[in-house]
């Protein structure tokens, strides 16, 4: 293993799903599940198409009562080609004897690879390769490349190649029982004697979606000519052709595809384009030649090369890495700054959230900023985009400013599920999760930290500070004055640990002063405040007018500032949210002897008529957010504003509390906990890093990656060694940095990049030094140990630990 190849040696059925998503395809535009080119939707396989942001609506009626949801639809399947010999069965790989199965990702050259040696009932063995892209260049394009050779036998070689339109969204099994046909045929032609095309439309946003592909042929090397015999009906198209072939004849087929949307720009229409590109398409290995390049390319920007002490693991790990930031270029890549589409938390690797936006882009984002800022921005602008929407979701709600739903599609309504169904129990329950306005915030630190990297004052000045303002306002208008305390509380919401969604045998959802909430809201307003130093004077009575932002809000907001509530233990541990110390402590012990997996406590515990918000549980990090996201020396002065103390010790204690009445129920909670520990207790930390890994390629969160990968943990993890190990922070124009490696690990590089600088970065346990390459960029300042260092293009500096 070279810590570039994902390889499965051996066909397993069982964990063909978990394969088919690790194994996805995708430039950003569009991603098309590793799922093996002849296979059709059924128990084992599953191959998928996603467009990025490609949404429909659909009613369904579900307890006596019609809910619509928004989904990510199931494309055209481009990839069908299947084969036949002397007029049997077509090859389905579970009907036959395999002698030799291997799978290969190659990180490197984002290309999918496959050989298989079969026997079939009548003792013939037949070899198969097969080789597949979809281009990180053109965003349009995709190709694959099957090669059949005859071991032992001769005779009719048939092939049969389609784009299937008629595909169906059922992925996810839960979902199973919904509306789920979201395409309708719209034309179907075989054209230039080698080619297919086929048009569709989603039948509630009505996206146009285009698809045409060419087909080139060879035996033994050499390009042949083949009679095609069309085959068609209502969105679907085919074509099939057959070769005859002796002993050790080898026969290639190569499928090149173009998929255009009538969202697309500079096309006149997307089938006239998809026609177009399919015509002047390269061949096959000159498309390979520049789709790896681009891969080169981006990896230059987002490799992160490490060494653990223990060499066994080292490689593993580092394959895993790779494959996250790959996974991660596959969802959002340079295509998705010319696209309105928001960062999905499970990628567009498969139906599992419907493809909606939630609030992991606060662990994504990290990653991009470094890397490449201008993604992260095009990624705000789609939350930017969608700020009328969260104004009237405020205003419905009774609130002013904007309020962000929990959910977000393609309008930025609330798309969160009014009921959702318990796989444990079989019953439909009520989901009270849009209560989450923690995702405002999330949203307005987004804003703030792309600035703090880039320094990018115009986006600030255009979109950022108004989304900044409007958040706030929603905060305020969200707060009451408790008159008896003189303190302001934000009631009846959720936190980021999700379990709770109200207080025991209450009538009504929702929960009262969760710290992670209040602690936010108040930095929220702060930076707020802060945008008054940081804008053009000129703009800010502009934007002032234009959101009519009156000088008695912004007192409001200083106001607050001092005197939001944040409710603590009589031993001094901040509450998870008022009242959490009165609630039973759970028997741990005795229900993982009871369960095999206690991850998800709210489905046992509500399947056996009982409910988390009686004890004192949590499915991941809430209050230990707070101390991922802000420094200790943020949060003390947070809570010296707010007339709180907060200790050396507040921490460390908080994280002891915290963690062992956590079940892990999400895949970000490994992520949040390594990182609050990675100064406290390294081994820990990295323990926790290591099950953190492991969170999608060995599936460990209750086989929910066939689903879709968990793009918050993939970069999670990722932003451990490139921001928790390193210390590396943004704070008043100084890029801090504080490395703190665990034991485990030897040395740390990467590059980086910060106000357009790109930073070679080198730590180790003793030493880091940081070389500044060649850039047309005003210095910058570093800090370490409280001193700050000015550094130029093209200079270097070391420092010791």
């Amino acid at each position: 293993m070279n810590g570039w190849s994902l390889l499965y040696e051996g066909y397993n059925p069982d964990q063909e799903g978990l394969r088919e998503a690790l194994c996805t395809l995708g430039n950003g535009y569009f991603a098309t599940r590793g799922a093996h080119e002849e296979s059709q939707a059924d128990s084992i396989h599953y191959p998928g198409t996603y467009l990025a942001g490609g949404y429909n609506r659909l009613k369904s009626k579900v307890k006596d009562r019609v809910i619509e949801n928004e989904d990510l639809v199931n494309m055209p399947n481009w990839l069908y080609l299947t084969f036949r010999i002397n007029g049997g069965q077509w090859f389905k790989i579970d009907d036959v004897e395999v002698q030799h199965y291997r799978r290969e990702l190659d990180l490197k050259k984002g290309l999918l690879l496959r050989e298989i040696q079969f026997k079939d009932d009548k003792g013939r063995i037949t070899s198969l390769k097969s080789k597949r892209l979809v281009h990180m260049g053109n965003p349009h394009l995709a190709a694959l490349q099957t090669e059949i050779t005859a071991e032992n036998w001769s005779g009719s070689l048939e092939f049969k190649s389609a784009l299937d339109g008629t595909v169906v969204n059922d992925g996810v099994e839960r979902y199973r029982g919904l509306n789920n046909k979201h395409l309708e045929p719209l034309e179907t032609d075989f054209f230039e004697k080698n080619c297919l095309y086929l048009k569709v439309q989603t039948n509630q946003s009505e996206i146009r979606i285009a698809e045409a592909a060419k087909h080139q042929v060879y035996k033994n090397g050499e390009r042949i000519d083949v009679e095609y015999k069309k085959s068609e009906k209502p969105g679907f198209i085919g074509a099939q052709f057959h070769v005859d072939v002796k002993p050790k004849d080898t026969v290639a087929v190569n499928k090149i595809i173009s998929l255009f949307t009538s969202r697309d720009n500079a096309i006149s229409e997307c089938g006239l384009a998809a026609r177009k590109q399919i015509k002047n398409a390269e061949n096959f290995e000159d498309i390979c030649s520049s789709h790896s390049i681009e891969w080169k390319h981006l990896w230059n920007r987002f490799d992160v090369l490490f060494r653990s002490v223990d060499k066994a693991e080292n490689n593993k790990m580092e394959i895993t890495v790779r494959l996250y930031i790959f996974h991660l270029l596959q969802t959002i890549s340079p295509h998705s700054m010319d696209l309105d589409i928001g960062a999905p938390p499970r990628g567009w690797h498969g139906e599992a959230y419907r493809g909606h936006i939630f609030w992991d882009e606060l662990i994504i984002f990290p990653l991009l900023n470094f890397r490449m800022p201008e993604i992260t921005r095009s990624l705000l602008i789609y939350r930017y985009r969608r700020l009328d929407e969260a104004r009237l979701n405020a205003s419905k709600a009774g609130y002013k400013g904007a309020m962000y739903p929990w959910q977000s599609g393609s309008s930025g309504r609330e798309e969160s599920q009014t009921v959702h169904l318990n796989p444990l129990s079989g019953q439909w329950i009520p989901d009270n999760s849009n209560l989450q306005r923690h995702v405002n915030s999330a949203i307005a630190y987004n804003v703030f930290m792309y600035y703090q990297v880039t320094e990018d004052t115009e986006f600030l000045s255009s979109h950022g500070a108004e989304m900044i303002w409007e958040i706030a306002r929603f905060w305020s208008s969200l707060t009451q004055y408790n008159k008896e305390e003189d303190r302001y509380e934000i009631r009846g919401v959720m936190g980021p640990d999700e379990f709770h969604d109200a207080y025991p045998n209450a009538q009504k959802p929702g929960l009262n002063n969760n710290a992670y909430t209040n602690v936010f809201a108040v930095w929220v307003m702060l930076q707020a405040i802060k945008m008054f130093d940081l804008l053009p004077e000129e703009r800010i009575g502009e934007l002032r007018e234009s959101i009519r932002l009156e000088d008695e809000e912004i007192e409001r907001w200083k106001d607050i500032t001092h005197k939001m509530k944040i409710c603590f233990h009589e031993d001094g541990i901040i509450s998870q949210f008022e009242g959490y110390e009165k609630l039973q402590e759970f028997d741990w012990e005795g229900y993982r002897k009871k369960y095999e997996n206690i991850q998800r406590l709210d489905r046992i515990l509500e399947a056996e008529g009982d409910s988390p918000n009686n004890y004192k549980l949590s499915k991941q990090a809430d209050v230990l957010m707070l101390f991922q996201l802000f420094s200790s020396d943020e949060l003390s002065s947070l809570f010296k504003r707010l007339g709180y103390s907060f200790e050396h010790q507040t921490i460390p204690q908080n994280i002891q509390y915290y963690l062992q009445r956590t079940s892990h129920g999400s895949t970000l909670s490994w992520v949040v906990h390594s990182w609050v520990l990675s100064r406290s207790d390294r081994e820990g930390s990295w323990n926790l890093f290591k099950q953190a890994l492991k969170s999608d390629i060995a599936d460990i969160q209750g086989g929910t990656t066939k689903e879709g990968i968990h793009l918050g943990a993939m970069a999670g993890t990722v932003n451990i060694l490139q921001n928790s190990y390193t210390g590396i922070q943004t704070c008043e124009n100084v890029l801090w940095l504080n490395p703190c490696l665990p034991d485990n690990l030897e040395y740390l590089e990467m590059v980086i990049r910060y106000r357009g600088h790109s930073l070679k970065l080198l730590f180790k346990r003793d030493s880091f030094k940081i070389r500044a390459l060649r850039a047309a960029e005003k210095p910058i300042k570093i800090g370490f140990k409280n001193q700050v260092y000015e550094m130029e293009s093209g200079t270097s500096k070391e420092f010791e630990l």
